[in-house]
């Protein structure tokens, strides 16, 4: 495993370690350099000696607005208010091949877990989306059930209020004499 002073590196402290900038999962150069045992400058000048291997999509200086906003969210990166320049942001990409630039023993191993890391975080984007979409379907359900249960109380009431007209015509069969007195009611009968 990956050493750090002596201390072994757990997956979840390079997980810590990664931001969302610009809509992608990067590392700040002052963390990879902790991580792969170097200072910040060394590994930004290996990254300017080597800048054919560090295209944009691996590695991209940062804005000042965006480096105020990592300083203000990641309080192990408070240093960074104070430094006159702006960090670097690592994608995984990027953290991968400076390990290959850097040539440590401890940079290599650390790449490792970093790629990890990286891996992981994927997945687990990738599983917080599909369970999204569960839920999403699970609410649309619901929303049509909601509709036809309103739909079924509606007709419920209905059918349960009392009739309002009473001159309605009796329903059935009808007595020799009421079908009589119906009958008298509109002729004029001779006795």
């Amino acid at each position: 495993m990956a050493r750090d002073s002596g201390g072994i590196i757990p997956i979840e402290r390079v997980q810590d370690r990664i931001l969302l900038v610009r809509g992608q999962k990067v590392i700040i150069d002052a963390d990879l350099a902790v991580l792969y045992g170097v200072n910040t400058k060394r590994l930004n000048e290996q990254v300017k000696r080597n800048r054919k291997r560090f295209p944009q999509d691996f590695v991209f200086q940062l804005s000042e607005s965006e480096k105020d906003e990592v300083v203000a969210n990641c309080d192990h990166l408070e240093r960074l208010k104070y430094s006159p320049s702006t960090p670097y942001a690592f994608t995984e990409h990027g953290a991968l091949m400076a390990a290959t630039v850097l040539k440590t023993e401890q940079a290599v191993q650390v790449s490792v877990y970093v790629v990890r890391a990286f891996v992981q975080l994927r997945r687990l984007l990738e599983s917080n989306r599909e369970l999204a979409a569960r839920l999403e379907k699970i609410e649309k359900r619901l929303q049509q059930h909601d509709r036809n249960i309103v739909s079924l109380a509606s007709t419920l009431n209905q059918l349960m209020e009392p009739q309002a007209s009473s001159s309605k015509s009796k329903i059935g069969f009808l007595s020799e004499s009421e079908g009589r007195q119906d009958k008298g009611k509109g002729e004029s009968r001779k006795v």
